[in-house]
């Protein structure tokens, strides 16, 4: 007996999980264990347009706002923000170590609170933040503003896509996740424009005072929509009734994903550090964070060394959030269309090593369209974190160990991007060749990465499928059985490991 207790405390098994579940797991108290009502696929489609209406459109709202609000010290910085040198990117780094110290205690908090509350108070908060940025210029108090902003934004993504993995089935969720990460592109094409605009008023208030001000007051008008209309989880979607909640839930129930809990599990917590497929998508986010975080703050800098003026500059960028965002949009369609998460982020991230070549090889050539279609094609690697987000979603079971690899996923971010904002250092301004250099490097290395993840997935689900034929073997299991078995697996909240009916998606 003493043998048995500590695996009963490390990893529970399907009995304890259930009883746990019924405690914790909203989703079972609504649908049961096993399947009780049957619906059509018209109405399942007719469900899915209807979510779709909501919860990726909230979700685009959320991300255009903090991915718009995160990049405006860029247009800032030519727009007469006075914070120059190494003191802008100290700056740059601050909304990046703000969010990294915050990354785990936020998501600890958001599991045992209503998600998209918790969520839509953080989006007000910052936007409050963002418009005290136009108040003071002095280094000092604009470090800690972006500093507690970041804290305040490291919430947003790992919440979204829980969000979308309990709506959605498998292979629905690289589209919603794609629909909401497009913003990325989105905001470089509004971004410019709207900076454009406010760089021509003739104003003793500086024109990124304006700036500031405008996304603030934005990021709060949004931060209100997500506390008054985001649903938390399918149990508590309002807009729902309760037949289409219980509709929702089956749905997803053969995707063996579970759906929220707030039972926090610590063997779940020590699965997914051990997981070593962990480790390799936290080297993919590292690779391809620290070029976000270069060329996030210093794009606009790089294209005005071109010999284009700074009004210019904001219009010239745009071309190149619309290139990242059809890349993302596409990306995401193919992941979900052909069942595939990795080769995706290997057409990604192709073009950018190619456009980061032809900066270091064309610098001082005097070609300035060359070197203006370069950043263009730099753009594209952004889709790799959309299809990053995607793994995540439809490889991890169990709540707990879902937020443990959200959290760990985006300290990397936050890691990557401190990381990145001093690659383009003030000495090698303006051409940046070391940081170019860097960015080509990181993105080859990412190739191998993706390729060794695959196969690792792949190895998985055949050592999986022949664990499941030898357990139906000795259980004797019929074809009933079976799914009576993987209907009954759905929710009680265990991980993908422990689960047998699980399939992960390479």
């Amino acid at each position: 007996m003493s043998d048995n207790e500590p695996r009963q405390r490390t990893r529970p098994d399907p009995e304890e999980s259930e009883r746990k579940s019924q405690i914790s797991n909203e989703a079972l108290k609504l649908v049961g264990t096993l399947r009780t009502e049957v619906f059509t696929e018209e109405y399942y489609a007719k469900l899915r347009r209807k979510l779709d209406w909501t919860i990726p459109t909230i979700c685009a709202a959320v991300y255009f706002t903090q991915f718009l609000d995160k990049n405006t010290l860029s247009y800032a910085s030519i727009m007469g923000l006075p914070i120059t040198g190494q003191h802008y990117n100290l700056v740059s780094a601050a909304f990046y170590i703000g969010f990294l110290v915050w990354e785990f205690p936020t998501q600890y908090i958001a599991q045992r609170l209503r998600i998209a509350k918790y969520l839509g108070v953080n989006v007000c908060l910052w936007g409050m933040i963002l418009m005290m940025q136009a108040v003071t210029p002095r280094f000092g108090a604009f470090f800690a503003l972006r500093f507690i902003m970041g804290m305040l934004e490291s919430c947003v993504a790992p919440i979204l896509i829980l969000l979308i993995g309990m709506f959605y089935k498998k292979d629905e969720q690289a589209r919603r996740v794609s629909w909401f990460y497009v913003m990325n592109g989105v905001t470089a094409i509004f971004g410019g424009f709207v900076a454009y605009g406010i760089s021509f008023i003739k104003s003793p208030f500086a024109a990124y005072r304006i700036l500031y001000l405008l996304l603030g007051s934005l990021a709060i008008v949004v931060g209100i929509i997500v506390l008054l209309f985001l649903p938390d989880s399918p149990v508590h979607a309002r807009m729902l009734t309760r037949e289409e909640r219980i509709a929702c839930l089956e749905r997803v129930r053969n995707d063996q994903g579970g759906t929220e809990n707030h039972h926090f599990k610590r063997y779940q917590v020590w699965e997914a550090i051990t997981d070593v497929r962990t480790w390799l998508i936290l080297l993919t986010v590292m690779t391809t964070s620290i070029p976000n975080g270069g060329l996030s703050n210093f794009t606009n800098l790089i294209v005005k060394s071109f010999g284009y003026r700074s009004k210019q500059v904001l219009i010239l960028n745009t071309p190149g959030g619309a290139i990242g965002a059809l890349t993302t949009l596409g990306c995401g369609w193919y992941s979900d269309k052909k069942g595939e998460r990795m080769l995706p982020i290997i057409f990604a991230i192709v073009p950018t090593i190619v456009g980061s070549a032809m900066l270091i090889g064309l610098n001082n050539s005097g070609e300035k369209g060359a070197l203006l279609f370069a950043t263009y094609l730099i753009g594209t690697f952004g889709a790799a974190l959309s299809l990053v987000y995607a793994y995540n979603a439809t490889n991890t079971a169990g709540h707990t160990k879902k937020v443990t690899i959200n959290a760990m996923t985006l300290f990397t971010f936050a890691l990557g991007n401190i990381v990145g904002t001093e690659i383009f250092l003030p000495k090698d301004a303006p051409a940046y060749i070391p940081g170019k250099i860097a960015i080509m490097v990181l993105l080859i290395a990412q190739l191998f990465i993706t390729l060794l993840l695959r196969f690792i997935n792949y190895r998985l689900n055949r050592q999986k499928a022949v664990k499941l034929a030898e357990l139906i073997q000795a259980k004797g299991w019929t074809d009933e059985d079976v799914e009576r078995e993987r209907e009954k697996h759905a929710f009680l909240d265990m991980t993908d490991k422990e689960n047998p009916f699980f399939v992960y998606t390479p």
